[in-house]
């Protein structure tokens, strides 16, 4: 399968009740032509009703019920989309992940042999409401920070039932977020645009993040990507943070995604010190800092030193 053209897969998730299958019906409504396209929904229940209610008898539909992706997954959703993909040799495959699924494993699973050979992980596609995007409550949930934090495209739905206020601190909130998005939008009656789907191209690998303008006098700001595939040595980073002050004059902030091992970590220095915890992005690792001045090529060799030699996973350092 590897000589073949590989078919691009985007996921689709949120929280339960958040309109997603509304927003995928319209997606397929406005399917280019020249694409074919194929379906997998993850339904949390015995009965499949996403199925029925997308089913027009154009695209082949495939359903994964009974519990989310990231328990049932495994063996079944590995056969369920190797075999759609044999069968049908789509353009794109969406799949609705449902409510209750934990995004991050999923995308593993579909980057990984034997999938991965035949797939290339589009856009993630992130529905949220925005009533309960500005409420703190939700965001103290893992799962729902996961659907955030994994999304290339953050999509507010259901807002002519928000305020003025609310859909503001959407955006304020929306904005801020790191790693930042490919893609913020407001949609209702679930009209996300199918052009979405092809958002998030990768990043230029060395960039300048944008300092919110109250940081913006004397300050500079300097950022890094790097490919999904690229392993860090945990021990590397740790020591790297711990001698940040020495190397960014004027240090003020330090936050990273970074891949280490089978997991990836969120490492956030501020206020003198830094902690780690475990997130759901996948889609690069990426490195900011803000000083008052940076040295960008030495820390470019600092970071670059903590990067595994391809193919060693075996937590020492590539210095």
């Amino acid at each position: 399968m590897s000589s073949m053209k590989k078919t691009t897969v985007n996921v689709l998730t949120g929280f339960l009740g958040v309109g997603k299958t509304t927003a995928l019906r319209h997606l397929i409504a406005q399917r280019p032509q020249h694409e074919k396209w194929a379906i997998i929904v993850n339904e949390f229940g015995e009965i499949g009703i996403d199925g029925a209610v997308l089913d027009n008898g154009e695209l082949p539909i495939a359903e994964i019920a009974g519990g989310c992706l990231c328990c049932v997954a495994g063996p079944q959703m590995t056969v369920t989309v190797a075999n759609l993909l044999r069968r049908e040799r789509p353009d794109r495959l969406i799949i609705e992940a449902s409510g209750l699924a934990h995004a991050a494993g999923l995308i593993d699973e579909l980057r990984a042999e034997p999938l991965g050979n035949a797939l290339e992980v589009g856009a993630v596609m992130t529905l949220v409401d925005p009533r309960q995007f500005a409420n703190n409550d939700y965001f103290r949930q893992p799962l729902y920070r996961d659907q955030v934090m994994i999304a290339d495209v953050l999509l507010a739905t259901k807002c002519d039932l928000a305020d003025a206020p609310t859909l503001a601190a959407y955006r304020d909130k929306a904005a801020a977020l790191f790693p930042p998005k490919s893609l913020i939008a407001e949609i209702s009656d679930g009209a996300a645009d199918p052009a979405w789907l092809d958002a998030a191209v990768q990043n230029k690998s060395r960039y300048r993040p944008a300092v919110r303008p109250g940081d913006a006098s004397g300050w500079q700001s300097q950022g890094w990507t790097f490919a999904p595939e690229a392993e860090f040595s945990g021990e590397a980073l740790t020591d790297l943070f711990d001698r940040l002050p020495q190397l960014v004059d004027g240090l003020v902030r330090a936050k990273g995604v970074f891949r280490v091992l089978d997991t990836w970590l969120w490492l956030n220095w501020t206020e003198g010190q830094w902690a780690a915890n475990q997130v759901a992005w996948r889609r690069d690792s990426r490195f900011e800092v803000i000083g008052s001045h940076i040295d960008a090529d030495a820390l470019e060799a600092a970071i670059q030193a903590c990067v595994l030699p391809a193919g060693s996973g075996n937590g020492a350092c590539a210095a």
